[in-house]
């Protein structure tokens, strides 16, 4: 194989990564903490897109219960986007990549 065939297949590469990551996008997982009580909405790119709380648990004499549940729901709403993305991600890139190329070195871990 001569340099122009490798890059042109690397460029090809990096356009499916770009498709790949811009599906991430698309991907949304929701989490909730406190039974209900909070939901954080990530998608695949680990983002998070939403957070709904239940009025009925702002009590401004106790935010910090409210902080809790918002990072419970948080961490695990990232949690579930990860897991989506790289369930994804394997999907997208079976077949492409090399045995042993980590993923990692693309920022899709």
């Amino acid at each position: 194989m001569n340099m122009a065939d490798m890059f042109g297949k690397l460029n090809d590469f990096q356009k499916k990564i770009d498709e790949a990551k811009e599906q991430l996008r698309s991907i949304e997982v929701e989490a909730e903490a406190g039974g209900g009580m909070v939901k954080v909405t990530a998608n695949g790119s680990r983002e998070i897109i939403a957070i709904k709380i239940d009025r009925n648990i702002v009590d401004p004499d106790d935010t910090e219960m409210l902080e809790d549940l918002i990072i419970a729901g948080v961490n695990q709403a990232l949690k579930k986007a990860e897991e989506a993305g790289q369930e994804k991600m394997t999907e997208l890139t079976k077949g492409m990549l090399p045995g042993g190329l980590d993923l990692g070195s693309f920022g899709l871990k």
